[in-house]
């Protein structure tokens, strides 16, 4: 009998991984490239962060106090040092106008698809809506619902 945790587990493709960082075996989803442990996507998400403060010609002296952190503390978020919770992506996302999936994505860009090409095409995808007038957003959105009412109405013919 299969338990509802191993429908999911299957489901979602995840398997059974040792991450240097965790006591227990964890469940992640394979991508596209090698899976990265918890640590080295801290650090590109650190790798990012600081490429989008640099773009914003800030350095960390003044950014960090924004944030309320000294520039130490700030310092260990850039080198990965440092777990970032959602909270603090969304408030260095508004301090530096940034998409808070845009860090993300550097981070663990194999959630975006199965492959590199799809994934960045995706991500660009995003990236461009993100920029349309709200009128083209609604035409878009009307558009991607009809798209999919297709797909419910007629099956996938490749199968």
């Amino acid at each position: 009998m299969t338990t509802k945790i191993e429908k999911h587990i299957e489901a979602a493709r995840l398997i059974e991984v040792r991450d240097p960082e965790m006591e227990n075996t964890i469940h992640r989803r394979p991508g596209f490239e090698e899976m990265v442990d918890l640590g080295e996507m801290d650090n590109r998400l650190g790798e990012a962060l600081s490429r989008v403060r640099k773009k914003r010609g800030l350095t960390r002296p003044e950014l960090a106090p924004l944030l309320g952190l000294t520039t130490q503390v700030y310092g260990r978020y850039e080198r990965g040092e440092a777990k970032m919770h959602v909270t603090r992506l969304v408030h260095l996302s508004e301090l530096l106008d940034f998409a808070p999936w845009d860090l993300i994505y550097a981070a663990a860009p194999h959630l975006w698809g199965d492959s590199q090409e799809e994934a960045e095409l995706r991500f660009q995808l995003m990236k461009h809506v993100e920029q349309l007038p709200p009128e083209k957003a609604r035409l878009l959105m009307d558009l991607i619902r009809s798209f999919l009412e297709l797909e419910k109405v007629q099956p996938n013919r490749d199968a």
